[in-house]
């Protein structure tokens, strides 16, 4: 982390730390001072996001609001290029191309994806207020059981750029014989924002 970003965290956490001595005022500083976080942090981490998913079958909501609720649909692991990762799952010295390590990589792609997603519909990342619940469904053989470690690409991801506390979620991981279109992971996301 850039000292940069270190005196920022710093920066709003002293000031999270004066809102019960000084108010509303203080806690409008302290929401100024994330909104450079988030995005200086994709930045630094090297990271790219890829174009907003768009739907792949017969429905055309691809996140969709109830109060300062979003509701995100399965996400697939798309690269930045667009090549969609594909296979199952299987344990390490199995006869599947795709071990943890490809998976976790899936994973994260799914991650992204989201994380662009959160983007597009918001407009800014700093309006997200928590990473509530990450729900990954695995493409897996019967005798693979590490789909919790694949999705943990997908959880590293949003906490790498949304930090704690936002980015910290509730998760679930299960696996099953097939997915739509061969992908190796789907990821769908519960996530809280702040109003407008």
């Amino acid at each position: 982390m850039s000292s940069l970003l270190r005196n920022a965290h710093l920066f709003s956490r002293i000031v999270k730390s004066s809102v019960a001595a000084n108010g509303k005022k203080a806690s409008v500083l302290s929401t100024s001072i994330r909104e450079i976080n988030v995005e200086r942090r994709i930045e630094e981490l090297n990271i790219v996001l890829p174009s907003p998913s768009q739907p792949k079958a017969n429905y055309n909501i691809v996140c969709h609001a109830a109060g300062n609720m979003l509701y995100i649909s399965g996400h697939l692991p798309i690269k930045a290029g667009g090549e969609l990762c594909v296979g199952r799952v299987g344990p390490d010295g199995s006869d599947e191309k795709n071990g943890v390590k490809e998976g976790y990589e899936a994973a994260r792609h799914c991650g992204l994806n989201i994380i662009s997603t959160l983007k597009d519909q918001l407009g800014d990342l700093d309006r997200v207020e928590q990473i509530v619940k990450v729900f990954g469904i695995v493409n897996s053989t019967t005798d693979f059981k590490h789909q919790h470690l694949v999705m943990d690409g997908c959880s590293d991801v949003l906490m790498e750029v949304f930090d704690t506390p936002v980015g910290y979620h509730a998760r679930s991981a299960i696996g099953t014989s097939t997915l739509p279109l061969d992908m190796v992971v789907e990821v769908e996301a519960i996530v809280q924002v702040k109003p407008e």
